[in-house]
């Protein structure tokens, strides 16, 4: 039996994955450690609080002492790191919080995987640390998609923590042996996803019929990922992922945002009641984000040669599921825009969109 700790297990892809695990993997038991700060929602994982394999355990992955006890008390095998704060636009605001998690929480969590891995308790262990694809900077228009092989170029605070925490594990694996992978994956959406980001918000805010913001003049371009592509891409690493190598995991849907928006806003007036003018109209082209990076696209060729895994959702279909589960679950988007994503988007938003 394995036993695996999912660290941010109660943000947005630490939930679909822990779902996902425990749906193809019952006999397995799985610890979720999670902060709970304004992205953790234990509300994401009501539906499997009383498994009989699954445990929460409210903490931070910068106490030692915590982990320490949990690798001990519950044997741990499997790590599958997902802690992090996660939001570039949060990093240019306040970066300290991000040096704090992203990097000292993940040297704080590969020391205790060192300490417990040394002690000979398991002679299978994998140490999972999943990493995102800004690290590899921004792409010009006629850049080939970045592979594993390509040079780190962050260029926001939040990149450049995801770096760092990447970089360390990498030592970690050649100066200690630890049996570590690391995966950078593009932009997820789905179910679950905390709105403050692109997809999210621009639902949340065309279901509202309010201004919907867009940076600059739309024209960044992103690959978007179904969530659930990911977990199966994250099962078939831990699974079958060679130790010390780093895979990319993309979803080959590279679009514009503003080409993202407009979609949205066209399938949410054939879903819901006509405003007095198409939702598209609701889109503010606002000043752009400090060092916001123009194109990310991420080659899948490695993963797809090596582990035979593959994205199985079109973007249209996945989107379109994402769209029909926020519309069933209202309350409990209700529920996290607590007061302070309201301030959140005041200072992020506020002051581009005129308001007060």
């Amino acid at each position: 039996m394995r036993r695996l700790l999912v660290t941010g297990g109660a943000g947005f892809i630490g939930s679909n994955f822990i779902r996902y695990w425990l749906t193809h993997h019952s006999e397995d038991r799985v610890v979720n450690l999670d902060k709970l700060t304004y992205a953790g929602n234990l509300e994401n994982l009501k539906d499997i609080e009383r498994h009989p394999a699954y445990k929460f355990v409210q903490g931070d992955i910068c106490d030692a002492g915590l982990l320490d006890e949990l690798f001990e008390s519950e044997e741990i095998n499997f790590v599958a790191h997902f802690a992090a704060e996660s939001h570039v636009d949060r990093s240019i605001l306040g970066p300290e919080t991000f040096i704090r998690t992203n990097v000292h929480g993940t040297f704080t969590l590969l020391e205790a995987v060192r300490r417990y891995w040394k002690s000979g308790v398991n002679e299978e262990y994998r140490f999972l640390h999943i990493s995102s694809d800004e690290v590899y900077g921004s792409l010009g228009t006629d850049d080939l998609p970045a592979t594993e092989a390509s040079p780190y170029a962050p260029n926001s605070p939040y990149a450049a923590s995801k770096a760092a925490a990447d970089h360390l594990v990498r030592a970690y694996h050649r100066t200690y042996g630890l049996p570590a992978i690391i995966t950078n994956c593009s932009n997820n959406y789905g179910p679950y996803q905390f709105p403050e980001k692109l997809i999210p918000l621009t639902i949340h805010q065309a279901i509202k019929g309010e201004p919907i913001p867009v940076y600059g003049d739309g024209g960044n371009t992103r690959d978007w990922l179904y969530v659930e592509d990911h977990c199966a891409a994250l099962e078939a690493v831990l699974e079958r992922g060679r130790i010390g190598e780093r895979y990319n995991v993309g979803g080959g849907n590279q679009l514009r945002n503003i080409d993202v928006v407009h979609l949205i806003c066209n399938l949410l007036d054939e879903r819901l009641d006509r405003l007095a003018s198409p939702r598209r109209s609701l889109v503010r082209l606002v000043e752009d984000r400090p060092g916001h990076d123009r194109r990310y696209a991420m080659d899948n060729s490695k993963i797809s040669r090596e582990l035979k895994w593959r994205p199985q959702e079109a973007f249209e279909t996945g989107l379109v599921k994402t769209m029909d589960w926020y519309l069933r679950n209202l309350t409990w988007v209700r529920r996290v825009m607590t007061g302070e994503y309201q301030g959140y988007f005041a200072a992020q938003y506020g002051s581009r969109l005129g308001l007060k």
